[in-house]
């Protein structure tokens, strides 16, 4: 911030130099700080008794910096009086404090903080401190008002807050158990506005606590105005992310400046409130909403040491959400295109088939499940299903890359489904971020009867398909088994055919396997999360799939793949599931 001679921040005079805005004092430092706590100025006095550079200290937050205990721990910021100073806008004096040099070592301070204008727009705070001998008594000035509760059950909840909050990537989910942290704890009301990706703000959250019940006030949630950028009410400051803010139904009484301070009047209106903290919710890039909490029945007003608490429980609650929503943004972009690559189904004479994606519940994670079926140029169907290792956004692209390169060597020339998968195996070397993958390819085609169905180690030959009967002729790369059911009940996975995964590298022999498929069988191709649970082994997951899916042969294949979805998926599986079935005709 430059400015020429004349006067600094609260009209002291300056005088010209690398730190002209500031006043030039002997023994003392000066820092100036803007809404948001950072550092915006300094004088050389600061520069010298803190052993930093301007360039080490403007920008950054003071108090994380600087502020520290009297053993050189981080100060919890509801034990900072600057910070009660710089939330409340009330000058303030402290006989002994410590702020941490450059080096790191302690330096014994005594302080004074005050509110400033740093342009008509903008206010700030300024710190003027110099050294005093560490050996002195330590005083300071005590806080005006106690806080609600004790400072060892706040810092209690504010370890709770962040263990709480983490543990979970769900929006939702968080801002139930931010709401559980403070209400009634702390107040009777709480309410949560949320900043859209749209620019927006939608009242995300009223609740009440009454009787021992937490009760939504859905009628007063929904869309708000837009934030106004020149307000300076107390909310939307908060949403523009610049300080926390003391508020009842007074501060609202006035003239409103703009819509969102006509539904903060009605809010104040409708819950009866006398009291409440208005706190920015930020996270590490922007602001993501502002958090109020409010006491009606109960009584007492909030007190400054309140809203300290307050600030920093939104301050956690911010980092939470910011990393919820990224996740999801993550996993939105990766389902999106995982959707958008999985194929139309090819209409084969004859033949019905069938097919579904289902993403990993609980919005927990990503993979690279993807099925396929396609026509191959000597009139045979390509059928693929496959999984490549992984749970995130490279796990997705990775599949969109190796079901690509196998369409391309499947219809490049006729060849068995091993020399296929050796080819892609081969190409997957050779990408620029490497994957591995279970990868199931086969070829179908009609067959003339030879008898009962049976496996077979060669290929067997084709004809017409008037009699019902396919020819299934696959190769399987590490992939969980295929399984056919007849039209009478009995099943059974299809285990021959089965070799290394793809991508590792090493040297392998992948066999091809070739079935004769019965009239009116259904075959299904499946992926690890139809079956897989932390909690029991995969045989209970296979046989499980196996008895539902010969109970279910009957039914029309839609009904089939989603009556299987919701009887075999284990509820504590965290994986995607791509499904592809076949009926053949009778």
């Amino acid at each position: 911030m430059e400015r020429g001679d004349g006067e600094g921040p609260l009209g002291v005079g300056v005088t010209g130099g690398p730190d002209r805005c500031l006043p030039q004092l002997l023994d003392a430092g000066v820092y100036v700080v803007d809404e948001q706590g950072l550092i915006v100025e300094v004088n050389a006095g600061a520069e010298l008794l803190l052993g930093r550079p301007a360039a080490e200290l403007v920008g950054h937050d003071a108090h994380d910096l600087l502020h520290r205990g009297s053993r050189g721990e981080p100060l919890p910021r509801i034990r900072c009086l600057m910070k009660e100073s710089f939330l409340t806008g009330r000058t303030l004096q402290g006989e002994h404090g410590w702020f941490e040099r450059g080096d790191g070592s302690l330096l014994a301070v005594a302080w004074t903080i005050a509110p400033c204008a740093l342009s008509p727009e903008r206010r700030g705070a300024l710190v003027l401190f110099h050294e005093i001998d560490p050996a002195a008594p330590a005083g300071g000035r005590r806080r005006e008002a106690e806080a609600s509760i004790p400072e060892l059950d706040r810092l209690a909840l504010l370890a709770e807050t962040t263990t709480t909050l983490t543990a979970t990537l769900d929006v939702e989910e968080i801002l139930r158990r931010l709401v559980r942290l403070v209400v009634p704890l702390l107040a009777d009301w709480v309410v949560i506005d949320l900043l859209t990706e749209g620019g927006g703000v939608t009242r995300q959250v009223v609740v009440h606590h009454e009787g021992g019940v937490l009760a939504h006030r859905e009628e007063l949630e929904g869309p708000m105005p837009p934030v106004p950028e020149e307000s300076s009410m107390p909310l939307s400051r908060a949403l523009r992310g610049v300080s926390a803010t003391l508020a009842g139904p007074e501060t609202y009484r006035g003239r409103p400046d703009s819509g969102i301070a006509v539904v903060q009047r009605e809010l104040f209106d409708a819950t009866g409130m006398h009291s409440a903290c208005i706190a920015p919710v930020r996270g590490v890039r922007e602001v993501v909403g502002a958090l109020t909490i409010g006491r009606a029945a109960r009584p007492g007003a909030f007190t400054p040491a309140d809203l300290l608490l307050v600030e920093d429980i939104a301050r956690r609650a911010g980092l939470a959400l910011d990393n919820a929503r990224l996740y999801e943004r993550q996993r939105r972009v990766a389902e999106t295109m995982q959707r958008h690559l999985l194929p139309q189904l090819p209409a084969v004479p004859g033949l019905r088939m069938s097919a579904c994606y289902r993403p990993a519940p609980r919005a927990s994670q990503v993979g690279g499940d993807w099925y396929d079926a396609f026509a191959l140029p000597d009139g045979a169907t390509g059928l693929v299903i496959g999984d490549v290792v992984g749970h995130d956004l490279d796990a997705a692209a990775g599949m969109a890359q190796v079901c690509n390169m196998l369409r391309a060597y499947a219809g490049d020339r006729e060849e068995p489904p091993h020399v296929i998968l050796d080819r892609l195996d081969q190409a997957m070397s050779r990408m620029a971020q490497p994957v591995m993958a279970t990868v199931l390819f086969a070829r179908l085609e009609p067959a003339e009867p030879t008898g009962s169905a049976g496996l077979t180690g060669s290929t067997e030959p084709t004809g017409s398909a008037g009699s019902g009967h396919w020819l299934l002729r696959w190769t399987n790369a590490g992939h969980l088994p295929p399984l056919l059911v007849e039209r009478d009940g009995q099943s059974r996975f299809l285990e021959a055919g089965h070799g290394l995964l793809l991508g590792t590298g090493l040297p392998a022999r992948r066999p091809d396997a070739t079935v004769r498929l019965p009239p009116r069988s259904t075959l299904l191709f499946y992926t690890d999360g139809l079956v897989e649970s932390p909690r029991r082994i995969l045989d209970e997951g296979m046989a499980k799939l196996r008895r539902y899916a010969a109970a279910l042969a009957h039914r029309p294949l839609d009904a089939f793949c989603d009556l299987l979805l919701k009887s075999v998926r284990p509820a504590d599986n965290d994986d995607d599931v791509a499904m592809l079935v076949l009926r053949l005709p009778g």
